[in-house]
């Protein structure tokens, strides 16, 4: 009866070691396959993924696939990346100008994506070749710029044209503001390359697009205090006929670039960084 029990004991406490091997490959075992990542986005700023790929399966199939889960945003480097923007675009004439008198300023940049991918690995295990992937899901996310538009009268007139029609400012200064919005989804295809280092760790690098439902949205707005209508000949504040010319122009200008913006709906997602396999 001792002996029975004994050998029954021996049985139970071997079971947990059969059950984390994979059927057919008594070598793989948990959580060999799972992948951590993180990185830089060109597009979209810190980018970090949590995935699986298991190159040790005896499947064909099994080790050339791969899931992971894909984000990134610049929500930590607001501040540096704006500020780093606003550097380059100032340049040593404060500002980007648009036209006689009217400039850039105060650039505000966000950005960020969320996307499931499915990875396929062509050469499997195939040392360096195995590196290489084609990777296919769906993606959603948001770029928004906002920036402040400024004029000052100084030697030249505040001047812009909307439409083919002709505005200036007669004060001594003018105060605005421009901005781009695409809020997208839709799915994503790209390319990428692991690079091995030593222990698990390695470089990777991606790039793909998202076919957007929608282009970016842009929104102008100008105030219409000292606006004066060359075009028409009159101020603008104040009378009714020439605040409709302004904004009917304004909108068909709105229109004509959201119209060519809707051309090109392919939001480009390009990272690189340093990941981990288990």
């Amino acid at each position: 009866m001792k002996k029975i029990c004994v050998i029954s004991l021996a049985t139970i406490l071997s079971l947990p070691a059969f059950a984390t091997e994979q059927p057919g490959n008594p070598e793989v075992k948990f959580p060999r396959g799972i992948e951590l990542g993180v990185g830089l986005s060109g597009t979209t700023g810190l980018n970090g993924f949590i995935g699986y790929n298991n190159k040790k399966f005896d499947s064909f199939w099994w080790k050339r696939l791969g899931v992971r889960f894909d984000f990134a945003t610049t929500s930590p480097i607001e501040s540096k990346l704006n500020s780093a923007i606003n550097d380059i675009a100032s340049g040593s004439d404060d500002a980007i100008e648009l036209d006689d008198g009217l400039k850039v300023q105060d650039i505000e940049l966000e950005s960020k994506h969320y996307g499931l991918l499915v990875d396929f690995y062509p050469f499997g295990d195939t040392w360096l070749l195995g590196g290489w992937r084609l990777s296919g899901g769906y993606m959603f996310g948001e770029l928004q710029a906002d920036t402040k538009l400024h004029g000052d009268k100084i030697g030249n007139d505040i001047e812009f044209e909307l439409n083919e029609h002709k505005y200036k400012y007669t004060g001594d200064e003018m105060n605005g503001s421009a901005s781009f919005d695409w809020r997208f989804k839709g799915p994503y295809v790209g390319t990428g390359f692991d690079f091995g280092l030593f222990c698990g760790f390695k470089i990777y690098l991606d790039a793909g697009v998202v076919f957007a439902d929608k282009g970016a949205q842009v929104d102008l707005d100008v105030p219409l205090t000292d606006l004066y209508d060359i075009t028409s000949g009159g101020v603008v504040a104040g009378d009714d006929d020439l605040e409709e010319i302004f904004y009917a122009n304004k909108n068909q200008v709105l229109s004509d670039v959201r119209h060519e913006l809707d051309k090109y709906p392919y939001f480009p997602i390009v990272k690189m960084g340093f990941m981990y396999r288990f």
